[in-house]
């Protein structure tokens, strides 16, 4: 299945405040792994820090980021994950791509991610991205071409940059 097919009935909108449960549900999924090994916590202790790295990193995104698009990704009127892109002189910044645990490993990140990637080669810009060093989806970014560009202890800068066309000499 292509692309455009994957993409068909996907559709975007403008976070809004309504869209908080749904958006911390989403991170908490990002974080479930990771929460299965902190054993001497209940789940309610669990749930409650998810929570409150989800508020923070939440707010941080949108005191940081002033100028970005936060975007729901919507699959036939239902949330299914969020979509936050920075478009600056000299790059796009993907800021977060997460899809909802059900919606993961179907081909809808990376067709997100190639539509990105268009957007980035149209306009000559690198795209850029934030990724944990034990993200599974880093497989995928590698796939795409993107490199890493600096080693940020838990994290990688990663870049993709767009084809020039340099004449062969």
């Amino acid at each position: 299945m292509g692309d455009e097919e994957i993409l068909a009935d996907i559709s975007f909108r403008p976070i809004r405040p309504a869209d908080e449960p749904f958006l911390s549900r989403l991170y908490a999924s990002t974080r479930a792994e990771e929460m299965q090994q902190v054993v001497q916590w209940s789940e309610q202790q669990k749930r409650d820090f998810l929570e409150m790295q989800f508020q923070a990193q939440h707010k941080f995104y949108t005191e940081q980021f002033t100028d970005a698009e936060f975007l729901i990704v919507r699959r036939r009127g239902t949330s299914i994950g969020r979509l936050y892109t920075d478009d600056r002189d000299d790059e796009i910044r993907l800021i977060d791509i997460a899809l909802m645990p059900e919606y993961r490993r179907h081909g809808i990140g990376g067709a997100l991610l190639r539509k990105i990637l268009q957007r980035g080669q149209q306009a000559a810009k690198a795209v850029r991205i934030h990724v944990e060093k034990n993200n599974p989806a880093l497989h995928l970014y590698y796939r795409l071409g993107f490199e890493n560009i600096e080693d940020q202890g838990v994290y990688y800068l990663m870049q993709w940059a767009p084809q020039t066309d340099t004449p062969s000499g």
